[in-house]
Formats: C-alpha cells, sequence, structure tokens
C-alpha cells in the first residue's frame, strides 16, 4: 500500500469532528493536526479520536511540509480566505457545504486549485451514501425512464444558523444530490423561490424553491428550521417508475414503484390529434438492498483517490460551483418576491494538472 497521506483538519465545532474521526480510522490517511481557534476544544476532539497534536495557529499547518491536505470545518463566510491560504501553501482541499459564502469566490477557489493543479473537493457527504449511490446507478441505468419530477423535503426543529438563511443551510444537501444524481446533473435555468421569517430573525426561516429540469421536468426542494417533525424524503419520479428515497427509515431506505401515468396519443385521424388516452400503471413495488456503511468513510477515500490519481474528485469543486449557483438565484428570487431569475452557468474548467 502506498504511504498514507497526511491531512490537518481546521475547525472542531460540528462537523470537524466527524471529519476527524473518519481520517483517523482510514487506512489512507493520517489524521497530522486539528486547528481551532478554541484550544481546548481542538483538545477534546484529538482525544476523541485517540490523539492528535492541536494548534490554534493555521500558519502552523500551512507551513508543514509533511501536510498534504487540509479539510476546512468552518463557517462558510471563512471558506474563501482558509481555502485559497492553503491552495497557495500547496495543500489539496476538501470543504465542507456551502463550497463558499458567494458564486463569484467560489469560482476564484476552483481556479486557483486548478491553476496551482490541487484537488478542491466539495464535502457532498450525501453523495456517499449507500443510498444515494445507488439511487445514481438506477437513473443511470434508467430504470426510472426520462425524469418528470424531483420532489425533495428536508425539514426539522433545526438551530438557527447567526448566517445563513433555511436555503443556505440545509438546500445545498438536497441539490447536491440533485447535481450528483440526475443525467444533467444540476442544470436549471432559472429558479423561483419563497421563504419566511415568521420569528423575525431576519432571515428565513422556511423555504420553498422550485426549477424547471432540462427535458421539461421540474424540481422542488421544500426546507424548514421550524417543523417539531424531522422528514429527510426525495421523491424522483420518472416514465418508467418512481423512486422514493426516506433517509430516516433504516428497513427500507429506497423504495421503486412500478407505478405511473402513460399517455397514449390518439392517431391524427381523430378529431382532436392531440388528444390522450389517459391510463394508470400499477405494478409491483420493490425495495433495492443497500449495504450500510459511513458516508464520510467514502468521502476520505475519494479525496485520497482523487489527490493519487491526480484526478477531479467525484464531488469536484464545480459541484459545489453549482450548488452556489442555484443559491444565489434563490436570493435573487426571494428579493423579488419569488419571480424566477436567471441561473448563472458560467464555470471554470475542471482538471486537476500533474
Amino acid at each position: 500500500m502506498a504511504a498514507q497521506l497526511e491531512v490537518a483538519v481546521v475547525g472542531a465545532g460540528y462537523w470537524g469532528p466527524n471529519l476527524a474521526r473518519n481520517f483517523r480510522a482510514s487506512e489512507d490517511w493520517k489524521l497530522a493536526a486539528i486547528c481551532d481557534l478554541d484550544l481546548e476544544r481542538a483538545q477534546r476532539v484529538a482525544d476523541g479520536v485517540g490523539g492528535a497534536p492541536v494548534t490554534r495557529d493555521l500558519g502552523e499547518i500551512l507551513d508543514d511540509p509533511a501536510i498534504d491536505a487540509v479539510a476546512i470545518a468552518t463557517p462558510a463566510r471563512t471558506h474563501h480566505p482558509i481555502v485559497l491560504a492553503a491552495l497557495e501553501s500547496g495543500k489539496h482541499v476538501i470543504v465542507e457545504k456551502p463550497l463558499a459564502d458567494t458564486r463569484a469566490r467560489g469560482i476564484e477557489m476552483v481556479d486557483r486549485a486548478r491553476r496551482n493543479g490541487l484537488v478542491l473537493m466539495a464535502d457532498h457527504t450525501y453523495c456517499y451514501t449507500p443510498a444515494v449511490l445507488k439511487i445514481k446507478e438506477l437513473v443511470q441505468e434508467g430504470a426510472l425512464g426520462e425524469i418528470l419530477f424531483v420532489d425533495s423535503v428536508r425539514i426539522n426543529l433545526g438551530l438557527i444558523q447567526p448566517d445563513v438563511d433555511v436555503f443556505w443551510d440545509l438546500a445545498p444537501h438536497d441539490l447536491s444530490i440533485m447535481d450528483f444524481v440526475l443525467p444533467e446533473g444540476l442544470d436549471a435555468a432559472s429558479v423561483s423561490a419563497h421563504g419566511s421569517d415568521p420569528l423575525h430573525t431576519g432571515r428565513a426561516c422556511i423555504g420553498y424553491l422550485a426549477m424547471p429540469l432540462t427535458g421539461g421536468g421540474i424540481a422542488h426542494v421544500h426546507v424548514n428550521w421550524l417543523s417539531p417533525t424531522k422528514i429527510r424524503q426525495m421523491v424522483i419520479g420518472g416514465t418508467k417508475r418512481t423512486l422514493v428515497w426516506d433517509d430516516l427509515n433504516p428497513q427500507q431506505r429506497l423504495s421503486v414503484y412500478d407505478r405511473g401515468v402513460d399517455l397514449a396519443l390518439h392517431s391524427k385521424g381523430t378529431a382532436d390529434s392531440h388528444a390522450a388516452n389517459v391510463s394508470y400503471r400499477l405494478g409491483d413495488t420493490w425495495a433495492p438492498a443497500l449495504p450500510e456503511r459511513e458516508a464520510l468513510a467514502g468521502v476520505a477515500g475519494e479525496f485520497a483517490a482523487a489527490i493519487r490519481e491526480r484526478r477531479s474528485p467525484r464531488t469536484s469543486g464545480e459541484s459545489g460551483l453549482r450548488v452556489l449557483a442555484v443559491l444565489e438565484a434563490a436570493q435573487a428570487s426571494l428579493r423579488n418576491h419569488g419571480s424566477p431569475q436567471p441561473v448563472e452557468s458560467g464555470v471554470v474548467a475542471e482538471a486537476v494538472t500533474a
């Protein structure tokens, strides 16, 4: 086996401990350090994963030639300066969602990684779950047919974030999944968004986002911090079958329904050549078998493989930019009372050079 790569985790708050634990458990990685402004918090995380050096000095991490990569788990507003500093220091970077707090800053990060020949990976963790990997497989093999709609619900009684609204907090999960599994990726020309702030927090706590998809389909995302019940569900309807993913049902996360509506056009000789016969298909329902494994283990493995193979990772910085483009269009729609807003599509080319 090739020598382990060395990684430092920057940020020991909510997500950093999960990254540290999975890097420590991975055969591909040596956990070289944990960095946080709160040194006691960093030490608690280090102790919880079996020990690692801790520091509050990011410069110490970036100046260490033995460290190959950094994993950034800090607030979105801090991603841009930390990522650029790491890339300038020759470090590969993985950064938690969202990639940045603006698309313009995300583009600069992706471009810098490309020019420096380094891997920049978005930690779109759900894309490494067995369920989402199976969804992608079913879509790619045509089991669902042409995609007609995606309906996603992500609601809970959650923490109201101090710096982002509910769209930026929760919707990146659903958007990154769509980008990963849909044949054309997150290819939406426009976005309509409606939000509500019933608690007067200064930001939307409840949100609804709709996007027309390539080929005439539509995607809808419902996010909510105020629901007393927790729901993590996505329905993907196709011309052949419909898939339901219930992430909170470990006994049956995926269900595939051979049920739907079939349309048969009348012959041209009829009075109305555009009329259609509607029939309802009521077939079997089946549940694909899924392995049980932690998604972040797959994230750590893919990050190492992309570095060693000098290629773009499965969830690259480009995929992070596509999510940011939709989020910014949603913000513009909110400011314009829900009117559809265009999604910027121009991105830098993906490349990791030798």
